[in-house]
């Protein structure tokens, strides 16, 4: 049996931390390139400049986070902005993307501990708990034949 290889990214508008569902894998954080002082210089020019320049580095932001889960078969985007829904809105527009199932979780702020909590609990949840069983599950009968 194949085994699924699952990545959780917790993210804001500023930062990702791709964490993997292993404690030892794949802990990595990427930083979005518009900055405070970047909005600062870009507004000195005009605020459609500075709304240009932050619609540039967004999507190099979110380029660079779609180019780590392409190995993944399984993602899940959480945290408490909307920049998830952004994420994976932009990684649906891209038929690289087609073949990762793609989560989408709303969380508050986390600690790094509670993130890698989050994600091992979330791709780790009872058999039964993901739709597999539940239908089927009556009294004793664990829809086996």
């Amino acid at each position: 049996m194949e085994e699924t290889k699952n990545l959780g990214v917790w993210m804001d508008h500023s930062t990702a931390h791709l964490i993997g569902e292993k404690s030892n894998e794949h802990n990595k954080t990427i930083a979005s390139k518009f900055t405070a002082h970047t909005k600062e210089e870009s507004l000195h020019k005009g605020e459609s400049h500075m709304h240009s320049k932050e619609q540039q580095l967004q999507e190099e932001f979110y380029k660079a986070i779609g180019e780590e889960i392409l190995p993944y078969k399984h993602v899940l985007l959480f945290g408490p902005t909307d920049a998830k829904k952004e994420l994976h809105n932009y990684l649906g527009k891209n038929a690289h993307f087609k073949d990762i199932k793609i989560d989408v979780e709303t969380t508050d702020k986390m600690t790094d501990q509670e993130r890698q909590s989050f994600v091992k609990s979330y791709f780790y949840k009872p058999f039964f708990q993901l739709g597999h069983l539940e239908k089927n599950f009556s009294g004793g009968n664990l829809g086996v034949e």
